[in-house]
């Protein structure tokens, strides 16, 4: 029994420091982009085990960013900006939403669950898919979100992408695709 409550503690240990490596190509350009992000398990353990198996699913793939907001944050996830056509994007999600689990600020770096607005929303529930990460500390979105994680590595990128043309509903001109986002060990990166 001892044997097995060691294993099954040495196992959530191991899952726990995991974290993500999100891979962007950039239009134009070969060489693909890498932003790590660390999860905050405790605080929103529905959100990050959500974020995990979509991941792990590759239901992130091809998705752009579909939001960026110079000096304050960009936003991905939407499966609908896998697609040419932008008039739908930012409505997208896997066809569920998760509860809240606000216990977080918003600083520099920090991942958050995308929603609805409270009026459409009250309960908070945060979109299956769509997340965004902040550039600059958000005290306004403070008690609004489910934060869920934090960058690492690759901050850089994000303000890049911030400072590249966009439309007037924020879309960058030119696509910046996730390629690809990996679950792996804290020590790999």
């Amino acid at each position: 029994m001892k044997k097995l409550l060691l294993l099954a503690c040495l196992t959530a240990t191991a899952f726990a420091d995991d974290v993500a490596v999100l891979e962007f190509k950039f239009a134009g350009e070969k060489a693909l982009r890498t932003v790590a992000i660390e999860f905050y398990e405790k605080d929103a353990p529905r959100t990050v085990a959500n974020f995990k198996k979509l991941a792990q699913d590759g239901f992130y793939k091809g998705c752009a960013i579909h939001r960026s907001i110079p000096s304050t944050l960009v936003q991905m996830g939407d499966p609908l900006s896998k697609k040419s056509d932008r008039t739908k994007v930012g409505t997208g999600g896997p066809g569920y939403t998760l509860p809240a689990e606000i216990h977080r600020k918003h600083g520099k770096g920090t991942v958050a669950a995308a929603r609805l607005p409270d009026k459409l929303n009250p309960q908070r529930q945060s979109n299956g898919s769509q997340f965004y990460i902040t550039l600059a500390p958000q005290p306004a979105l403070d008690g609004k979100h489910t934060v869920f994680g934090n960058v690492i590595k690759g901050m850089e990128v994000l303000e890049r992408v911030a400072e590249l043309p966009a439309d007037p509903n924020d879309y960058p001109n030119d696509r910046i695709e996730l390629r690809r986002v990996r679950i792996v060990p804290r020590e790999s990166i």
